[in-house]
């Protein structure tokens, strides 16, 4: 089964949109602020800045006013906030049947933050519906030290002594921000999805956060919010990181 994206979507094109707007350009300074999200376009939908670093410093501030990074190898940094917003009550994630069948076969094995590496690897892999990655190395370096601080996590679906699938994203607070997922087994990815949300729900996590919406994602339960309603949600991401460290996985539905 080829990779499936979390922005199940070509690499972002902004050039021809936008050659007539103005786009504020971040400073290099780490801790200088971005322009309020409601600045953000209409089209492309979300772009909001250029420029500035991927530090931790800078991605941490981003995630917690719901800004993310999105770009391609050619393009400099490119920084979005769209609206509304793609996003998962972790209690009302979609399980079909046919899904929990195929789980409690038992042959899918579950893990979080044992391969964070390998799951940013794979999901910057090649993909059937489109050349390229948005996940450059650029982008792989600040996620591994996000993990290494213990922000960013990933949860692994391994098969007959493989990984077969699995997401990844950040956890501030209690919003998780999800970046992508992939799937080499069928329904692989979805099982990390679930895993993922089941276990969220648990700790008290009130959102996932989506960031576009895809019909993959529809399907497992994501909705689409305002703006507003988004940012109420964001106040949850200031919040004292709990979770801070390795996520410890319960292997249950």
């Amino acid at each position: 089964m080829p990779t499936a994206g979390w922005k199940n979507k070509r690499t972002p094109q902004p050039e021809a949109a936008v050659c007539c707007q103005v786009i504020p350009i971040l400073s290099s300074d780490p801790e200088s602020p971005f322009p309020p999200t409601g600045q953000a376009l209409d089209n492309p939908q979300g772009l909001l800045a250029l420029g500035g670093d991927l530090s931790p410093v800078r991605l941490i501030n981003a995630y917690r006013q719901g800004i993310f990074p999105w770009y391609a190898e050619d393009q400099p940094i490119l920084w979005w906030s769209p609206a509304p917003r793609c996003v998962i009550y972790p209690r009302d994630v979609h399980i079909s049947r046919r899904l929990r069948r195929r789980y409690n076969q038992g042959r899918f094995r579950l893990s979080a933050d044992q391969s964070f590496a390998a799951v940013i690897d794979a999901c910057a892999g090649p993909r059937s519906d489109h050349e390229g990655t948005w996940i450059t190395i650029e982008m792989q370096s600040a996620y591994r030290r996000l993990h290494e601080m213990g922000i960013a996590h990933s949860v692994e679906v391994n098969m007959d002594g493989e990984l077969a699938g699995g997401i990844y994203g950040v956890a501030l607070g209690r919003v998780f921000f999800g970046e992508s997922m992939f799937s080499k087994r069928t329904d692989a990815s979805k099982i990390a999805l679930v895993a993922l949300c089941k276990q969220l729900h648990r700790w008290g996590f009130k959102l996932l956060d989506c960031q576009v919406c895809n019909p993959h994602l529809v399907r497992m339960g994501a909705v689409e919010i305002s703006r507003r309603e988004f940012n109420n949600y964001l106040e949850f991401a200031a919040e004292e990181d709990r979770w801070k460290g390795n996520f410890c996985l319960e292997n249950r539905w």
